[in-house]
């Protein structure tokens, strides 16, 4: 029996994969690669390099200032594409670096397409996945520009723990979580310090929902930016 990978859960919530399209999504994860914690990946301003879909760890997207400072743009969990808008613009815009150790399926372009001419509708549910990343891009601008810090991450953890659920990894309980209080910082537009204050009981390695409902109230949280995920949540 043909085992389900993160990518198919999330796309499988938009399209009901059929068996064939399954296989096709199955033979793109031909070439499997690991990266250490630490070590980018992508540099920016790179070019010519393939696309990758994450199998197992987290990553995070950013990008450096000419002072050395750090703007995380986005995390990267299982099932998300790595430099996908990277290979159709030939250079990418941003570095990717591993956060935990990480495994990723190398995707050539020519066999992305390929893929995408064989099966139209996966090719629709990946148009949805990099339409949802661009919504969460806007949501995410909206939260360091206007939310006041305490929201800014409760908002955030919620927005990881709805894409967790997605793919198996996260409930209304909570879940696995490997950011350090310098990563969210960086993501968050905070300092380390005032994230520590705001997330006093923050324990490194998990997160846990003791009142779902309570603190999506607080954090005006809406999940239509994300479309399919609201109903999957258990």
């Amino acid at each position: 029996m043909m085992q389900i990978k993160p990518l198919a859960r999330k796309l499988g919530a938009f399209v009901a994969l059929t068996d064939a399209e399954l296989s096709v999504l199955d033979g793109l994860h031909k070439r499997r690669r690991t990266f250490v914690a630490g070590r980018d990946l992508v540099h920016q301003g790179q070019s010519d390099q393939a696309a990758s879909i994450l199998i197992s760890g987290w990553a995070c997207s950013y990008k450096l200032l000419e002072d050395g400072q750090r703007q995380i743009v986005d995390f990267q969990i299982p099932g998300d594409f790595l430099s996908l808008r990277s290979v159709v613009l030939h250079i990418s815009d941003h570095s990717i670096e591993p956060v935990p150790d990480i495994e990723v399926t190398e995707v050539n372009i020519s066999d992305l397409m390929k893929a995408f001419s064989d099966t139209p509708r996966l090719a629709t549910a990946v148009l949805w996945a990099a339409s949802r990343d661009e919504a969460m891009v806007v949501e995410h601008l909206i939260n360091i520009g206007r939310r006041e810090a305490e929201v800014r991450v409760a908002h955030f953890l919620l927005e990881l723990g709805a894409r967790l659920a997605l793919v198996g990894l996260g409930s209304k309980a909570g879940y696995a979580c490997p950011l350090t209080q310098y990563l969210m910082a960086d993501a968050l537009g905070l300092s380390s310090v005032h994230v520590n204050r705001v997330l006093r009981k923050f324990r490194e390695g998990f997160v846990t929902f003791y009142n779902y409902d309570r603190l999506v109230k607080f954090a005006d949280f809406e999940m239509t930016y994300l479309d399919q995920i609201g109903p999957l949540l258990a």
